[in-house]
């Protein structure tokens, strides 16, 4: 069956899910696929670039990571279908983020194709012509929201930025801070971060957060954590000299200051994440605002606080700012040490809100430790998990 996507151009309105029926059906394929999820998606893969070999040439060499990205995108969008607010602002983000893969409105019914030909084959108990019908009916509205956002930010933002590396700043062995000057005016907010490609790696594309407040004089600033085995982040750190040039995608993420409030920030940064933290710190400071700021600054040794010095200069500038150095954490707890278990024990934290930056089971343990002690979910602020928990190093 042809997935019917509409275009900008159109006049006619892309064909909507039905009601949550669709929803219903759409979530008993996917919980029929999952447990064979890797192989339905390497299976669309493979229809994808047999059927059109043309677009390998705009995804990564190592597919892991996509496919891991797809089925959580799936999911999630699924997930918001009968919320179409949510939608909207999930796969707008989504649209957006495309645009620097090269990605065109003509690519989605290839797309579209591949994945209904993997849903049929690896749901062999649910699909039937009424699924298929729900799939086509929310793909295209789906597809048809990722479009106009690209669309949309089309005439006032490029698809990416050159930018080149000024300062290269090797604080650890495997910690190094990057200054880098766009090519052209880069707009983002304190506490977002953007995706980053290297000339080396040249289809593989890694996000970071930015380490300050937009600055006067446009410089940007990641801190990069070389892992095993990651590509991007060891070429960052061992092989990126000033003279560079990095590529970057449009900004994203909503872990940003609510100056419309007079809330306290509740900051947990565990290793590299504490560049977004000191971004946020910056942004109060810049507003004005006299808020209590308390940042939680985890790692696994004192030699792994790398950023502490700048940490507590700040807290010595800014009399509404504590810094809690959190080290180590005993037996069975993560390389942030007790960092959750250090603000459960600093509390209560009625109103404030918190924000958290740093590895997958960090966040997901603050977040834990934040909802165990009554902290309303709508003040707890972090990277989306999807993005996070990728599987392949960076």
């Amino acid at each position: 069956m042809d997935v019917p996507v509409t275009t900008p151009a159109d006049t006619t309105a892309p064909t909507t899910p039905s009601t949550s029926a669709d929803t219903t059906l759409i979530h008993r394929t996917l919980a029929e696929v999952g447990p064979v999820a890797d192989r339905a998606t390497a299976y669309f893969y493979a229809l994808l670039f047999i059927r059109h070999p043309d677009l390998r040439a705009l995804f990564p060499v190592a597919m892991d990571v996509q496919r891991d990205r797809l089925f959580r995108a799936i999911l999630a969008a699924a997930d918001r279908l009968d919320d179409p607010d949510a939608l909207a602002e999930y796969l707008g983000g989504l649209g957006r983020g495309h645009r620097k893969y090269g990605t065109k409105p003509t690519h989605y019914p290839a797309v579209g194709e591949a994945l209904l030909g993997a849903l049929s084959r690896y749901a062999p108990v649910t699909w039937s012509g009424e699924v298929e019908g729900a799939w086509v009916r929310a793909y295209t509205t789906i597809s048809q929201i990722m479009i106009d956002a690209a669309a949309e930010e089309e005439r006032s933002a490029p698809a990416l930025w050159q930018a080149e590396v000024v300062s290269h700043d090797l604080r650890t062995p495997d910690i190094a801070v990057l200054t880098v000057r766009p090519d052209q005016a880069y707009p983002f907010l304190a506490g977002q971060y953007t995706a980053l490609k290297t000339p080396w790696w040249p289809h593989e594309w890694r996000h970071y957060s930015f380490a300050s407040a937009p600055r006067r004089d446009g410089l940007l600033s990641f801190h990069v954590k070389a892992v095993p085995a990651g590509w991007v982040s060891n070429a960052l750190v061992h092989r990126a000299r000033p003279g560079d040039v990095l590529r970057l995608g449009a900004p994203a993420g909503s872990m940003t200051v609510d100056h419309t409030t007079h809330h306290g920030l509740l900051c947990l940064g565990g290793g590299t994440g504490i560049a977004p933290i000191r971004a946020l710190i910056e942004d109060v400071a810049e507003h004005g605002d006299r808020r209590p700021v308390d940042v939680f600054y985890g790692a696994r040794s004192d030699g792994d606080l790398y950023d502490i010095d700048t940490m507590m200069r700040l807290q010595r500038t800014y009399p509404w700012l504590a810094v809690h150095p959190v080290v180590g954490g005993g037996p069975g707890r993560g390389p942030e040490g007790g960092l959750p278990d250090a603000v459960r024990e600093h509390g209560p934290w009625k109103g404030y809100e918190a924000y958290l930056s740093g590895p997958l089971g960090m966040v997901r343990s603050g977040v834990d430790v934040l909802r165990g002690i009554g902290m309303p979910a709508e003040r707890i602020r972090h990277d989306a998990l999807d993005e996070l928990s990728a599987p392949a190093p960076g």
